[in-house]
């Protein structure tokens, strides 16, 4: 519902801030005190038009900002919108933003992120409808009429199981229209994938493969470079020849020096083993390189090969992966298309009969939903009917369209024998239908005029459909025009009877704020607010304010006529009447 609303600079409104109730507002003053004004604001709020002229005069920008208590009934429309565009949410709080440059340019911002005009008016209709406009209503949303009415009937879970067969029909179709391309296609595809798994294939390709033959020829290729290096190291060692000694020579003559030396000084007998075990293993060492030299094979056939293999790896990377692993699973990805396309006609067929039975599936749960849509019409015309009676529309008439539109490729229709369009919804076209005044034919309701007879109209439907409208807040603007105070008081206890207040109302949880020139009407508010004008200096200024109890007196007194003690106690009447209504 709405909780708060903070106006600034909004045409003759200076600055206001009001806190509603839950249940039933009213909002009375006298002619062009500013209260359409107010309504004007909550429309921009919503996404509705914008304009400089609503900036105050003398002021650079226009600002009103709405504060939004969300229940858990409106939770699931409205979260998958803010989730879509990434708007942090509370789980029961919600603040939208419109600001109005006198430049024309505004900014619209949902808990403080900013956003688009046209998600300001996704967000804004799911929040609040207002009667006497023709912004925000959604029962002139020709697409929800099919909502309301399956509400209204009890009719979801019989919706949900034709959608789930729509879905698997749609999924069908879908494959089957993947399989049946143009044969052309379809061969250039095969021709295609099967080259490719030809040369996949005979590449014969194994894990780990390329890192090893990048070793192996780095190996061959240096294989001369390796055995010089070899060589040269185990001659340093052995030496030349007789007359060049190497390096093992003399570390033998330092060791048979160490020897003789230990003959003389005991002390350096461990350095003869050190000596000795050095001179050995000098010799292990220039054992090891020179078998090392002769080991080395100089292989250029090897070589080329090499280079042959992993050119054709690297060929073959730059068509189908980074990697042999990626390259081998493309090559299984085509195999397996390949095989679906050559099985293709025995899945098309299976399909096709799949299809098939969707359809006789589908045609007998939208028949059956159709009929219960058909009965349930009756049933909520007739109620609309009733309501607009008591509303003094004795001979407006109400009904509900179900069209079909006829479609080669859709389901049956037992009752005409065509082949008509379904959906998710299932068969029908659903529309509410209106003919205000006796003689006048039915009329879609999206096409009728705005104004008092409309928002009548709208509050009979919004009593009978009060279960099935999810909407939280309902504004009603101009309900008043053209009826006497015997329906005002009618007019006033229905409004009050769609609010959480009225107990009583079969789970009905809308907030409803009503612009009123009635004392009859206002006297079944849960909260009264005046609006007047004012003149401050040269400017003129809109102020509003919520009523203590004695203040409504005094109100309804003046609404009634001018405030007497007569009129005085036929308010406090007409309050106390009206409470004892409530009560009861």
């Amino acid at each position: 519902m709405l909780s708060e609303i903070d106006i600034t600079n909004f045409a003759i409104i200076e600055h206001l801030h009001l806190q509603f109730h839950r249940g039933f507002n009213v909002m009375t003053g006298e002619t062009g005190a500013g209260k359409s004004i107010i309504i004007d604001a909550v429309g921009s709020l919503l996404g509705g038009r914008a304009q400089s002229e609503f900036v105050r005069a003398g002021a650079d920008k226009a600002r009103v900002e709405g504060s939004f208590t969300l229940a858990p009934s409106i939770r699931d429309t409205l979260d998958p919108i803010l989730d879509e565009i990434g708007i942090e949410h509370e789980d029961d709080a919600l603040i939208i933003t419109r600001e109005i440059s006198k430049e024309g340019r505004n900014a619209c911002r949902v808990n403080g992120r900013a956003v688009t005009l046209h998600v300001l008016q996704r967000i804004g209709e799911t929040l609040i409808d207002i009667h006497g406009q023709s912004e925000h209503l959604s029962l002139l949303r020709v697409r929800e009429h099919v909502d309301f009415l399956d509400r209204y009937g009890n009719l979801w879970e019989q919706r949900a199981r034709v959608a789930e067969k729509v879905k698997a029909l749609r999924a069908a179709r879908h494959e089957i229209k993947k399989l049946t391309v143009d044969e052309r296609e379809i061969a250039r595809r095969v021709d295609r994938l099967t080259y490719v798994v030809a040369e996949i294939s005979e590449a014969d390709l194994r894990l780990g493969e390329e890192a090893a033959l990048k070793q192996e020829r780095e190996l061959l290729g240096n294989a001369e470079l390796r055995a010089n290096l070899a060589d040269h190291a185990y001659r340093a060692l052995y030496g030349e020849g007789e007359d060049d000694k190497g390096a093992i020579d003399l570390l033998t003559e330092a060791a048979q020096a160490v020897t003789g030396l230990a003959k003389y000084d005991a002390s350096v007998k461990n350095l003869v083993e050190q000596a000795e075990a050095t001179v050995a293993q000098a010799d292990d060492l220039s054992r090891a390189l020179r078998n090392y030299r002769d080991s080395v094979e100089h292989d250029p056939a090897r070589l080329q090969q090499i280079d042959e293999r992993l050119d054709l790896i690297f060929r073959l990377k730059r068509k189908y992966g980074e990697t042999i692993e990626d390259i081998v699973q493309y090559g299984e990805n085509a195999a397996a298309e390949l095989a679906t396309i050559s099985h293709s006609e025995e899945r098309i067929e299976e399909l096709r009969k799949q299809e098939a039975q969707l359809l006789k599936e589908i045609a007998k749960l939208a028949g059956d939903l159709s009929r219960a849509r058909r009965d349930a019409g009756e049933r909520i015309a007739r109620e609309i009917e009733a309501q607009l009676q008591d509303l003094g529309m004795a001979k407006a008439k109400f009904g509900v369209a179900l069209e079909r539109a006829d479609d080669p490729n859709g389901v049956l229709d037992a009752e005409t024998g065509k082949r008509v369009a379904v959906d998710s919804t299932g068969m029908d076209r659903v529309e509410f239908m209106v003919s205000p005044n006796p003689g006048e034919p039915l009329k879609p309701l999206a096409k009728i005029a705005s104004g008092g007879e409309t928002s009548r109209l709208m509050l009979a439907m919004k009593s009978v459909l009060a279960v099935a409208d999810r909407t939280p807040t309902l504004i009603f603007d101009e309900i008043d025009q053209g009826i006497g105070g015997r329906t005002g008081g009618i007019v006033g206890g229905k409004l009050w009877m769609l609010t959480p207040t009225a107990r009583h109302t079969h789970g009905a949880q809308h907030q409803v704020i009503c612009i009123t020139h009635l004392p009859q009407i206002a006297a079944y508010g849960d909260a009264h607010f005046n609006i007047r004008k004012e003149i401050v200096g040269d400017r003129t200024l809109t102020q509003i304010r919520e009523l203590a109890p004695d203040e409504r007196v005094d109100e309804i007194a003046n609404m009634l006529g001018t405030a007497t003690a007569t009129t005085r106690q036929s308010a406090a009447e007409l309050l106390h009447e009206t409470a004892a209504v409530k009560r009861g």
